[in-house]
């Protein structure tokens, strides 16, 4: 009989454990490789393009821009439209936020306890706006928004004459955010769905033979359950519209008069114009607003004990 004297033994689960780890970064290589490729060397290099100089005409000698420091980072908070974007960004968050997760949080319900009947037809059509091709959509609500669109000619029939929504720099942006309001209500309504399916009715069954209505149960019972997930349907979606970009790129690209035009949107046209750093910088105030607006939002909306 063969025992194994305990320095033996250390070494066999240290052998164990090297083979693990070998065979672990084995099968996690491909993803580190296109991470490093497509992820973390251009965020550095962006990093880096935004402390220089570098344009769209410096590409065939790119080791000879000029190191400009925090230049980019200045001339973007004295450029106007960079600021005016920001409010407008700001603009998209407070009101796309609350509006989508209302109107998601509303369907949630129903979906949860109102509709009994075709309940996985109306959660399928309800959804749909998520998958569906952004581009086709923009065409569709760009022909509906025209001085002659769909919009108008229902106002019209009423006695309404409707104006020209996407060339007023007054009326543009709502139609805008309604447009983002209308592509991720759905996701909204997945996820609190799933967070009013995850309380048990035990607590619904014990509220109502206390005497607690609907409306008591919904404010002491239904949203402090459901504050984790809230968190987590606010921190997406503000990621979201603090990134905005289809929505204002394919109606008015901005317009008119820059007045959907967000900070996201701003990048992209900077990076258009050949302006390689003041883009990078750009993107990166961007990145902070995201993390600030974040970790604001987990302060909060964390649950408490």
């Amino acid at each position: 009989m063969t025992t194994t004297t305990p320095v033996a033994g250390t070494r066999q689960r240290a052998r164990r454990r090297t083979r693990h780890t070998a065979v672990a970064w084995l099968f996690l290589t491909p993803f580190a490789l296109v991470f490093l490729l497509y992820t973390a060397v251009p965020t550095v290099a962006a990093l880096g393009f935004s402390f220089t100089d570098l344009r769209g005409t410096d590409l065939r000698h790119p080791l000879a821009v000029d190191f400009t420091g925090l230049d980019n980072f200045v001339r973007l908070f004295q450029d106007e439209s960079f600021l005016r974007d920001i409010l407008n960004t700001a603009l998209f968050v407070a009101v796309g936020v609350p509006l989508t997760m209302l109107i998601g949080f509303g369907l949630a319900v129903a979906l949860n306890s109102g509709i009994r009947r075709l309940r996985g037809t109306f959660r399928t059509l309800f959804f749909a706006p998520v998958v569906t091709n952004v581009v086709a959509v923009a065409l569709i609500w760009q022909y509906a928004f025209y001085a002659d669109g769909t919009v108008n000619k229902a106002l019209s029939a009423v006695g309404l004459a409707g104006p020209n929504w996407l060339d007023d720099p007054d009326l543009a942006m709502p139609v805008v955010i309604l447009l983002g309001v209308w592509r991720n209500f759905g996701t909204a309504m997945v996820l609190f769905l799933a967070g009013l399916q995850a309380i048990p009715d035990d607590v619904y069954e014990a509220a109502s033979l206390d005497g607690a209505g609907k409306r008591r149960q919904l404010w002491h019972i239904t949203l402090p359950l459901l504050l984790p997930t809230t968190l987590m349907v606010s921190v997406l979606l503000t990621v979201f519209y603090l990134q905005v970009f289809d929505e204002p790129y394919l109606l008015t690209d901005g317009g008119p008069l820059g007045s959907t035009e967000s900070v996201a949107l701003y990048t992209y046209h900077q990076f258009g114009a050949g302006e390689f750093g003041m883009s990078s910088a750009a993107s990166f105030v961007m990145l902070v607003l995201v993390a600030v607006v974040s970790l604001v939002q987990f302060r909060l909306l964390r649950p408490r004990a």
